[in-house]
């Protein structure tokens, strides 16, 4: 695993956030997969969507 990247991110709207939330619930693997190069990359994909769900979830932006 290589060194930890911190990323801050403000958005406009709230709105935007709740989009985001409600598009990472959504998207499978399929979509993923489509959109990497390999296995890897898709599974790297996969993997950072999943944390920043979870940091839009910690700030109240849960998927509906």
């Amino acid at each position: 695993m290589g060194k930890p990247v911190f990323i801050t991110v403000e958005l406009p709207e709230q709105d935007i956030a709740q989009a985001l939330a409600n598009y990472f619930k959504r998207v499978g693997w399929h979509d993923i997969r489509n959109n990497a190069v390999d296995d890897d990359e898709a599974f790297e994909i996969r993997d950072g969507l999943a944390l920043l769900s979870g940091a839009l979830q910690r700030d109240g932006y849960t998927p509906r």
